[in-house]
């Protein structure tokens, strides 16, 4: 048995540890009371519809620089093309298509500097 003197919350307390050895802690496992049922996890909300036709707005995930631009407005792309690249802690990160659609606008440039949510392409 080891003790330990742990404060917690500016409450004092002495605790008595006993060590066990690797078997022990097995067996000791195998023993111990089972546990209560988890909580059922919270309910998620329903995903968002993509709006018919496109993907809508493809916001920044995260602050950063754009790097390279690789679409312009009225350019047919797939999903999982290249859009932009948005470099964001010393990394490059492609931002890519989320469906088929149509390039409708292009709200940066290279160089600019993004918030996370900004509006980086708009598709149609």
């Amino acid at each position: 048995m080891k003790k330990y003197n742990i404060t917690v919350n500016g409450v004092s307390y002495d605790v008595e540890v006993e060590e066990l050895g690797v078997s022990e802690v097995t067996s000791a496992a195998s023993q111990a009371a089972p546990k209560a049922a988890p909580k059922p996890a919270a309910k998620k909300a329903a995903p968002k519809p993509k709006p018919a036709g496109g993907a809508g707005a493809v916001n920044a995930p995260m602050p950063g620089t754009i790097l390279d631009v690789q679409v312009k407005a009225g350019q047919s792309v797939k999903a999982g093309d290249i859009l932009c690249i948005l470099e964001a802690m010393k990394m490059e990160n492609e931002i890519v298509a989320p469906a088929d659609g149509t390039v409708a606008s292009v709200s940066v440039a290279k160089g600019d500097t993004v918030a996370s949510g900004d509006v980086l392409v708009t598709l149609e």
